[in-house]
């Protein structure tokens, strides 16, 4: 656990004699993330979620972890391996990052399995879902097991013996894995000691057990039937140990842009890359032996620390399957069917609804069609003479992509700027691309260097002789999926200068020139953080002169030194920053003569909180802004990101009471960031008068205030 700040940088110190940029300010970055995943995995253990949904967090947990190696430990051991100097705002070496993240990822680690064993198996159980393990097979059970082992598995399984014509295989990233350990000679009077089998990917993970009748679901890992049969693969020989275990590699895909000629060749080309990169982690059976352990951590340069015994299956993230297979909506949330505004719930022309005045949707509790319908309906129109669209993320048969696809097959002027580098839909986005280019859209990459992460859409229309233009701009990706599990933000608008606008950042998108004076919207890399920065200069000049003073910013991550020492300075000024900050935070608030004016809450629930909102007193005029980006140092200078203004009275009052207001009463899905780091829950610190936070808007403690729980009730069907 990062510590509390010396007393150096507090106590009656006065603000300008305390130094903004002491590490002991700033929380390190890859232990604020862990301790994220650690808020993540307290859902699986809580009573007041159906079953079913705490397992799947207990899934997102261990998926998180996953791409946390693949990529922030990876880097940190690449910076160690080439001597990097350079250090976060907390000035830790990354050697000493290392060490510190794998004394909390061992906990974390260990945590999840005694969770999934002792209280998930056995409340699954109660409720007739079963894991069986083999000593529970009873014989009928074994007979169809045989079978399947001999009908869909070994003819595929590929056991490699380990002698000096076998050396160890390339393991893939992620794949499961087993270490047998055999005794006696095979055919060829061999004597191999070891051998490896891995299991292809094309085979689940989980089997469902056959029932005659309904009844209980029962369900087998595959690594117990490759673990009850695995003798079977070496004749003659005798299986003394079986142990499974799985390679995380470093998944962060290099690409030289500027030494390549085409970005969509050169991503493609280290798709490859990703499944054999250096190894990160290794994760094994816990009862796998000292000397079996220690040879297959040798085999992937890896030391003790990067060793994680598992009680379990080493994949946690198959069992986001079982939900799906079970039959027991008692055990899973209720259904709900977002709200479509009375405004477009009967618009045969969005276009026509949408010069009425600004549309503001917000995820999931609005639906995500009125986006669809605005894209078909420019798609169908014979006066759209222009559909101009960002990807980043849109999932498997998009509706999205269709209608752009649509749009481009009747000749209309269709302009796609596809984020080929999206991490982990690199491979989609590349599909998606080529299938928009085989259909006659135009599709770039965006710049060189910065990742497009902006959320738009423009549709140029003729009406009346002249030429209008309507956006949708969101603080979400384009993917109907996620629409219905992030909590997010779209504004429909025909506004002409915001417009105009959208229109400026497709041109810098796609042509050469220096980027122009945009009219409302803020925009990375050029405008967005100075500006932030200007607006929290104000707010600490309205509280000198007595004016109202306060920021309150809703976002995934805060992680930009700048920005942290400007909210510090305004506390010191005595302004009330109020922040909701769903994941990584490296401010330290509650820190006496530099931070007590400042909360920090953390809001993790049955939605993902994915909306970004900046709201800014300023004087007693207000100003609201909805982002796609983030207060981090890659969202402000190496993303190319948008956001904009919500200016209409009525829209921006319902932002502040449905996106801000109820999330700063939560006290059931909200956790309260202390000065030393650490989490507690928002309840606990009500009770027991903590560091932080207004009891008015902490909500009374024995009256539990759910944000999101409120929201559907307020919003939906």
């Amino acid at each position: 656990m990062p510590s509390t700040p010396s007393s150096q940088t507090s106590g009656g110190a006065p603000p300008d004699a305390i130094d903004l940029k002491n590490p002991q300010l700033y929380i390190n970055r890859e232990l604020s993330l862990l301790e994220f995943n650690r808020r993540v995995l307290e859902l699986a253990k809580s009573e007041d979620i159906p079953l079913l949904e705490r397992l799947r967090f207990l899934c997102i947990a261990g998926s998180n972890l996953d791409e946390f190696f693949e990529i922030r430990v990876a880097g940190l051991k690449q910076q160690q391996a080439l001597g990097s100097r350079q250090r976060g705002p907390d000035n830790l070496a990354p050697a000493a990052q290392l060490r510190r993240v794998a004394g909390l990822a061992h906990e974390v680690v260990d945590e999840q399995y005694r969770i999934l064993n002792d209280v998930l198996f056995p409340l699954l159980e109660a409720e007739g879902i079963f894991f069986l393990k083999r000593s529970r097979w009873n014989a009928e059970q074994e007979r169809w097991l045989a079978e399947y082992f001999h009908r869909e598995l070994k003819p595929i399984l590929t056991p490699i013996g380990l002698d000096p014509t076998h050396p160890f295989p390339r393991i893939l990233n992620k794949n499961l894995t087993f270490m047998v350990t055999l005794e006696g000679k095979d055919a060829f009077g061999r004597n191999s000691a070891r051998a490896v089998v891995q299991a292809p990917r094309s085979l689940p993970r989980l089997i469902p057990l056959p029932e005659p009748h309904e009844g209980p679901y029962r369900f087998v890992f595959l690594s117990s039937i490759i673990h009850a049969h695995v003798e079977e693969l070496f004749p003659g020989m005798k299986a003394v140990g079986c142990y499974q275990f799985r390679v995380t590699r470093n998944s962060d895909l290099f690409v030289d842009e500027e030494a390549m000629d085409d970005l969509l060749l050169a991503v493609e080309g280290e798709l490859s890359s990703r499944r054999f990169g250096d190894a990160v982690r290794l994760e094994m059976a816990d009862d796998c032996p000292a000397d079996v352990g220690k040879f297959l951590a040798d085999q992937f340069d890896l030391g003790e620390d990067d060793v994680y015994y598992c009680n379990g299956p080493v994949n946690l993230m198959r069992l986001n399957r079982v939900p799906d297979l079970v039959e027991r909506p008692d055990l899973k949330y209720p259904g709900f069917t977002p709200r479509v505004q009375t405004r477009i719930q009967g618009a045969s022309n969005p276009f026509a609804a949408i010069r009425e005045g600004d549309i503001l949707l917000h995820h999931p509790f609005d639906s995500f069609a009125p986006v669809l319908d605005f894209l078909r309906a420019a798609a169908a129109d014979p006066a759209v003479l222009s559909i101009r669209q960002t990807l980043y993320r849109t999932g498997a048969d998009s509706a999205v992509v269709k209608a752009l696809l649509d749009a481009a097959l009747s000749g209309k002027e269709v302009l796609v700027v596809v984020e080929l580098r999206a991490r982990f839909d690199e491979a989609d986005n590349i599909e998606l691309a080529n299938q928009l280019q085989e259909a006659g859209a135009q599709v770039v990459y965006g710049i060189v260097g910065y990742k497009t992460h902006a959320k738009m859409s423009l549709v140029i229309r003729r009406e009346g002789g002249e030429l209008r233009r309507y956006a949708h701009l969101g603080t979400g990706n384009y993917h109907a999926r996620t629409a219905r599990q992030y909590t997010d933000y779209g504004l429909l608008t025909a506004d002409a200068e915001l417009t105009s606008d959208v229109q400026s950042v497709f041109q810098q998108l796609t042509a050469m020139g220096r980027a122009g004076q945009l009219n409302k919207m803020l925009q990375s890399p050029f405008t967005l953080h100075s500006a932030v920065l200007a607006h929290i200069e104000t707010e600490i000049a309205n509280a000198a002169a007595g004016r109202p003073a306060g920021v309150t910013a809703k976002m995934n991550q805060l992680f930009e030194r700048d920005v942290i020492a400007a909210l510090y300075r305004a506390s010191q000024a005595g302004v009330c920053v109020r922040l909701i900050v769903r994941g990584i935070c490296s401010l330290r608030p509650g820190v006496a003569g530099v931070s007590e004016n400042i909360t920090v809450r953390s809001i993790v629930g049955r939605f993902l909180e994915h909306a970004r909102i900046f709201r800014f007193e300023n004087g007693g005029d207000e100003k609201v802004y909805l982002s796609s980006a983030d207060w981090m140092a890659r969202n402000f200078f190496s993303r190319v990101e948008t956001c904009f203004p919500i200016e209409d009275e009525e829209l921006r009052r319902t932002v502040v009471e449905q996106g801000l207001e109820p999330y700063l009463r939560d006290n059931s899905q909200a956790w309260e960031l202390q000065s030393d780091g650490s989490y507690r829950r928002a309840a606990e610190v009500a009770e027991g008068g903590g560091e932080s936070g207004d009891a008015d808007e902490r909500g009374d403690a024995h009256n539990a205030w759910n944000a999101q729980e409120w929201l559907l009730a307020q919003l939906t069907r």
